[in-house]
């Protein structure tokens, strides 16, 4: 079973849970389980571009790689924007 974490504005979204215990195969099926999937991944199914995944504090390219017993799923979401 991995665990995903979730930062806090995104575990508003998901109700107020920040942690999720799942089993999944692979990263991109722990992410795709979540509540909170559609603001995570584009119309496509495709991780949008400031979504950071990190597992056991490795930042992960790609969403295909194996999971094992006890892995951390972290998400941090980039902060973009500012004033003109």
């Amino acid at each position: 079973m991995a665990v995903v974490l979730l930062p806090s504005l995104l575990a508003t979204e998901a109700g107020g849970q920040g942690r999720f215990e799942l089993d999944a195969a692979t990263v991109g099926d722990a992410l795709r389980a979540l509540p909170i999937a559609d603001l995570i991944f584009d119309e496509r199914g495709v991780l949008r571009p400031l979504v950071n995944v990190y597992v056991n504090r490795t930042q992960v390219d790609g969403l295909d790689g194996p999971l094992g017993d006890g892995d951390e799923i972290r998400l941090v979401a980039a902060v973009a924007g500012g004033r003109s």
